[in-house]
């Protein structure tokens, strides 16, 4: 197994990766920013109110993106069990 092989597979893993949270972490950030306002125009400022909603939302969105981030992992397997196969 080659320096380049071994590059190319953790490029295509730690895309894969990034991939798959943007989502998540996109709507953690978008519910903590719109929190956050609220807080701010309410003048309420507790911590609870900032944690709860985030993680549900972030529970809700894995849950409904579970087939995606599945169909995208068994991709990413299969292509670095190809590579293997190959190489070997």
């Amino acid at each position: 197994m080659t320096e380049e092989l071994v590059i190319e597979i953790l490029t295509e893993v730690f895309y894969t990766v990034f991939i798959i949270l943007l989502p998540i972490l996109g709507v953690s950030l978008v519910v903590g920013i719109a929190i956050s306002i609220f807080q701010a125009v309410t003048s309420i400022q507790e911590m609870t109110l900032t944690f709860v909603p985030k993680i549900l939302f972030t529970a809700v969105v894995i849950v409904f993106l579970i087939p995606w981030i599945l169909d995208k992992l068994v991709g990413i397997t299969m292509k670095i069990i190809n590579i293997i196969i190959t190489v070997v």
